[in-house]
């Protein structure tokens, strides 16, 4: 008996070893240093997928790891959710009114006066005044994408879903993208089209791709061992986001409240999403 349970023991020293180690390792990964600011699309076929959540868990990861200052900028002013994922209330400026004003010459100082800070240590841009049907100009974001790249170190821009235009161009403007899809055979299916046609838009495109399959109810049916491979299979990473009941419910993304593998695995997904990032920086 006391042998059992010596070996009982042994394997979850050992567990927990590894855990901490690729906590250790993803965090290293989060703090790696970019020359210039690295923008990372988030995007997904259809709405419902918990798009705004997982952009929300990122920028809360990236300002809690790093030095350098994170923006959140939402991109889907129709329909998005980032604010209140953030717990941002009231706000007063849009990523509209921000590209009428930006101007080179501006210091960061100057620009987080249009921006609103949240809890989590970083900056949102939010899409809009909370006005139902907002839509963003494709030029004026463009504008805000170009000018802000230089005064943060990450950029997390919560998309429209496709096929829409802001969210196409952001795709083939960042330097990665994360496809979030729902761990249902639907949408596994639906995002294998998607991923079909960003492979067609250029070759490099995928493998600086992330795949979010996000759990969003308790017991799924879903194979999740084949669905990865059926979405990785020409070169995006998938990630694997677990349910929680802190975030089923849609409200602000409270990083106490989450289950340890919830933190893990978006841990792991930011790491996964800044290695994509930079890696063309690094082949040059």
């Amino acid at each position: 008996m006391a042998r059992r349970t010596g070996r009982t023991l042994l394997r979850l020293v050992s567990s927990a070893t590894r855990e901490s180690t690729a906590v250790t390792e993803a965090a290293r990964a989060i703090q790696q240093p970019v020359t210039t600011g690295r923008q990372i699309a988030v995007t997904s076929i259809r709405g419902g997928s918990g798009k705004s959540t997982v952009a929300a868990l990122l920028a809360l990861t990236y300002a809690h790891y790093r030095t350098d200052p994170v923006l959140a900028v939402e991109a889907d002013p129709a329909l998005g959710t980032l604010p209140r994922r953030l717990g941002v209330a009231e706000v007063r400026w849009t990523c509209a009114d921000l590209a009428r004003i930006v101007d080179p010459s501006m210091r960061i100082t100057d620009l987080t006066g249009y921006l609103v800070p949240h809890a989590g240590g970083g900056w949102l841009l939010p899409g809009s005044q909370g006005a139902v049907g907002t839509q963003l100009d494709i030029e004026a974001y463009r504008t805000v994408m170009t000018s802000v790249r230089r005064y943060f170190g990450m950029t997390v821009v919560d998309c429209e879903t496709l096929p829409a235009e802001v969210a196409r161009t952001a795709l083939t403007t960042t330097q990665a993208r994360v496809v979030v899809a729902p761990a249902t055979v639907e949408g596994v299916a639906a995002t294998r089209a998607v991923l079909d046609w960003v492979g067609g838009l250029h070759r490099s495109m995928l493998p600086t791709t992330v795949v979010v399959l996000n759990h969003t109810v308790p017991h799924a049916s879903l194979d999740a061992g084949k669905a990865a491979e059926h979405l990785g299979r020409d070169g995006a990473q998938v990630v694997t986001l677990p349910y929680d009941r802190h975030l089923a419910p849609g409200g602000i993304v409270r990083t106490r409240l989450l289950a340890q593998r919830t933190v893990d695995a978006t841990a792991q997904l930011a790491a996964a999403v800044l290695d994509r990032a930079v890696s063309r920086e690094r082949r040059r």
